[in-house]
């Protein structure tokens, strides 16, 4: 497996610097490479293909066609391979990203060509030369205590070292980019921050460097932290895995609501989340930036200590949380408007029509899984349980009403239509499903207040099927639903600017 030099931050110029020496040792390697026997090929080429089956299975599994009513609180219906308990959520979208996308050549990287490159490279010598004869002997004694498993994982214990700076304490969360784990920064005085740790993979690590190159025009864009987005402090190349350094933060807001009995939260709280979020999103607007990923486990609390309270009626414990300040979290998916739009972005849940059409898609499909997000944030539970292209569409006919004749007749998906109408038949299993499950929008209601019907309208204007007609995030932040902010001392701003990453 390959193992690239590590650079200290103060030797980093820039990100294109960064690529040329990637590049570099790249074709170094390509003449370094063993040969080895035909027989020897011929057996390895038999356990890639091997295992490349396998992962694709996996796959396959995950993303299949399932009954929603099987999903609606079930762990694997949000994500099978999800394990962490707190600290920043990252996760692989339903979709393949373009990460695979090479610039400045534009063509494609083969899954199974990816797989051959991994295996030989497992096999390299984990050291690189040096100036200095005595930093080559300390890199060499230190390569040799470095390990991956079979997946690409970084192997460690606690209180291993990172860079001589980072000692790990916990591992936060597992996903199939790798592992989350806290460490206490030895340079920040201590600090505890949440170290993300990439896969030994090229897609993963190639993912990442997209991510940093977001994360860096954000601290750039923001230097203070002042919108909301979660803070990058440091990223670094160890041994074949980009790690990226973090402020430490609580549970997501999915998260808290799965451990509270999905429980919805209070429409106080609602609004001041919500209202969090479009404030961060617009600023990524507002900077030419396109999520795309948006959904509740990528909106971490900075604190998720929470008040206990027991409900005689339901005869159960409930929490409520302390304080409901929010960073956004994940720019893996992140798109520039400059920058290559993949055709599907977004998990299924909170993806927008313009999406599922194949209309293109820019700032507008932001908002509509924003809108999909307050909603779950009120009632507890997704809008769109489903994992099917059809049945998502006609869940929306069911809940919003017919979709827009213009979109029907531009799209490239005519096999969902037929006549203009969309080709969905009630009589069937799938059909009565979603008669049965989904009602018209104001129907889940919880409340005749006004402050409710507020939300409603709200949340109306961001699922609007047509990109063009739909609110925009500065609109939406002048609503009459956040008119209430100022007037509710439980929803007090969070100081962003301070540290807290302790």
């Amino acid at each position: 497996m390959p193992h690239s030099r590590r650079y200290r931050s103060s030797e980093r110029s820039s990100r294109g610097s960064y690529h040329e020496r990637y590049r570099s040792r790249k074709h170094k390697r390509r003449r370094t490479r063993s040969r080895s026997s035909s027989s020897e090929r011929d057996r390895r080429h038999r356990r890639e293909d091997s295992y490349h089956v396998r992962s694709r299975s996996s796959y396959d599994d995950h993303s299949a066609d399932r009954r929603a009513y099987d999903r609606r609180y079930c762990d694997s219906y949000r994500r099978n391979d999800y394990s962490r308990e707190r600290g920043d959520a990252y996760y692989e979208p339903e979709y393949r990203h373009s990460y695979e996308y090479r610039r400045g050549t534009g063509s494609y990287r083969s899954c199974k060509s990816s797989r051959r490159k991994h295996r030989r490279r497992r096999r390299r010598s984990r050291s690189f030369s040096r100036s200095s004869s005595q930093r080559s002997r300390q890199s060499s004694r230190r390569a040799k205590s470095v390990e991956d498993d079979d997946e690409g994982h970084l192997i460690y214990r606690v209180g291993d070292w990172l860079q001589e700076r980072y000692e790990i304490i916990s591992t936060l969360g597992e996903g199939t980019f790798g592992r989350v784990v806290q460490c206490m920064d030895h340079r920040r005085g201590g600090a505890r921050v949440a170290l993300k740790i990439i896969k030994n993979v090229e897609k993963y690590k190639e993912a990442a460097r997209l991510e940093i190159n977001v994360l860096e025009k954000i601290n750039e864009k923001d230097p203070e932290n002042t919108n909301l987005c979660v803070r990058m402090f440091d990223w670094f190349d160890y041994h074949g895995h980009m790690c990226i350094s973090f402020e430490l933060l609580g549970l997501s807001t999915f998260d808290f609501l799965k451990d509270n009995n999905y429980l919805p939260y209070p429409i106080h709280q609602v609004r001041h989340m919500a209202f969090q979020v479009c404030q961060a999103v617009k600023f990524l607007h507002d900077n030419k930036l396109t999520h795309t990923d948006l959904k509740p486990e990528n909106i971490l609390f900075v604190n998720s200590d929470y008040e206990l309270s027991y409900n005689l009626e339901k005869k159960r414990d409930e929490r409520s949380v302390k304080n409901t300040a929010i960073r956004v979290v994940d720019f893996g998916s992140a798109t520039f408007d400059h920058e290559h739009h993949s055709t599907i972005v977004s998990t299924r849940h909170y993806r927008a029509p313009e999406v599922i059409l194949e209309l293109g898609w820019s700032q507008p499909c932001d908002v509509w899984s924003i809108g999909c997000i307050i909603f779950e944030y009120y009632v507890g539970f997704t809008l769109f349980q489903t994992h099917d292209n059809r049945e998502h569409l006609a869940m929306m006919e069911r809940i919003l009403g017919p979709i827009p004749s213009r979109m029907v007749r531009k799209t490239r998906k005519q096999k969902y239509f037929y006549h203009g109408r969309l080709d969905w038949d009630e009589n069937t299993s799938a059909g009565r499903y979603v008669r049965e499950n989904c009602k018209p929008l104001r129907r889940y209601l919880t409340s005749e207040a006004e402050d409710h019907h507020r939300l409603f309208d709200l949340i109306e204007s961001m699922l609007e099927y047509e990109p063009s007609k739909r609110v925009t995030l500065a609109e939406a932040l002048k609503h009459p639903f956040f008119d209430m902010l100022g007037m509710e001392p439980s929803t007090k701003m969070w100081d962003s600017s301070r540290d807290i990453s302790r």
